[in-house]
């Protein structure tokens, strides 16, 4: 590995670190953190998937729209309150469970319409590698958390 790709892996978990602070209790995370967390982001997939300059300058832009459209989707469909299933009649239960249901089918025909679009971008073998480099930033981003959470390491001493 040369010292550059080091440098960059090192620098991208370095930041993680410091993004995997938790905000306050009930405080959504800053514009500036989720920026910070996207640029973070950007990064990790472009190592992970070697894009050439051409490649990112095709890639990213369908990326986002499949991100803008993902998180559209959820905002329109987020609970304004926490759900209290206790005081909830089953009628209701059972409509929210639907509504989550539908919800998780959307956000699939929305990977499926972009596998596509990856596929038109990207040759097979990096969109694959898309997938398992977006699960790893996630898995990699909440162990952090996780860490940072319990003063640094992990609660049952595995690590995964």
């Amino acid at each position: 590995m040369s010292n550059t790709t080091l440098l960059s892996i090192a620098f991208l978990f370095s930041g993680l670190w410091a993004l995997a602070q938790p905000p306050h209790e009930g405080e959504s995370p800053s514009k500036e953190m989720l920026e910070k967390m996207k640029a973070h982001k950007i990064a990790y997939i472009t190592e992970k998937l070697s894009l050439t300059p051409d490649e990112a300058q095709v890639f990213w832009p369908v990326y986002n729209e499949k991100e803008d459209n993902l998180h559209q989707l959820r905002e329109a469909n987020h609970p304004s309150k926490k759900q209290d299933f206790d005081s909830m009649s089953d009628s209701e239960i059972e409509d929210a469970v639907n509504k989550r249901f539908e919800m998780r089918q959307a956000e699939l025909d929305i990977e499926k319409q972009y596998h596509e679009k990856f596929k038109a971008v990207l040759p097979i073998k990096k969109v694959a590698k898309l997938y398992k480099a977006e699960h790893n930033f996630k898995r990699d981003l909440l162990k952090k958390l996780r860490e940072r959470q319990n003063g640094g390491g992990s609660p049952n001493g595995r690590h995964h």
